[in-house]
């Protein structure tokens, strides 16, 4: 007779076909309002839009999406991208950053994670220093919705597949700040710290400002128990 052990892989792979179809029965769930319509001032820097094509609006799959250029004194500062999946099915589901920016030109020079204080709580996202030539950014990014906040890939893919099966919801944001590396100054190792750390910190600054702006369009999740 065959040990329990030897029905485990077969009843992983049940729970696993049973989640994926149950995915394909969901509701589509609505912003509480578009993102457009999110402040245009983030960090004492104004937004310019920055519309996305039709292909690349086809390519990405989203329902909703916000992408600005935020700028002081006329140099670009910041970027704030907010991609929204009002479902998501085979074929229409989030691009990870992490496969994304190196088709893009970017290699990932560190990667790791952040702690965003969020009032009284903090909220952990990706944190990546990239680079494209001699052009250098910090890049902070988070999966959103769904009442809450995750970086990774592997339990993003996990939440999603429950929540198809248990509520039939499978609506997300992808949000990614990225805030440009200063020019090196003088090459030296002080030089590289300073102008990271500046980067690093405007990217913090903003993430925290953009996390509840996210959080009041989403639409509403009510914790079960």
């Amino acid at each position: 007779m065959p040990s329990l052990s030897s029905w485990v892989p077969a009843g992983l792979l049940a729970i696993g076909l049973a989640l994926v179809q149950s995915a394909g029965r969901q509701e589509s769930a609505t912003l509480v309002q578009p993102l457009a319509t999110l402040p245009r001032t983030i960090a004492g820097a104004t937004g310019d839009e920055r519309p996305l094509t039709a292909e690349e609006i086809r390519v990405a799959g989203v329902s909703d999406y916000l992408f600005r250029i935020f700028r002081r004194d006329s140099t670009s500062a910041f970027s704030v991208y907010v991609g929204y999946y009002a479902s998501q099915a085979t074929g229409k589901t989030i691009h990870s950053p992490r496969n994304c920016l190196p088709g893009a030109g970017w290699q990932v020079v560190e990667s790791g994670t952040q702690q965003v204080p969020l009032g009284g709580s903090q909220a952990t996202v990706n944190r990546y220093i990239i680079a494209n030539g001699s052009a250098q950014a910090v890049v902070l990014y988070w999966y959103q919705g769904r009442g809450r906040v995750s970086h990774s890939e592997y339990g993003v893919k996990w939440e999603l597949l429950r929540d198809a099966a248990t509520r039939g919801r499978t609506e997300e944001a992808l949000v990614r700040v990225m805030v440009p590396i200063a020019p090196s100054k003088g090459f030296t190792e002080t030089d590289w710290r300073e102008r990271r750390q500046a980067a690093e910190s405007l990217a913090l600054q903003v993430a925290g400002e953009v996390l509840p702006m996210v959080d009041g369009a989403l639409p509403p999740w009510a914790v079960t128990t």
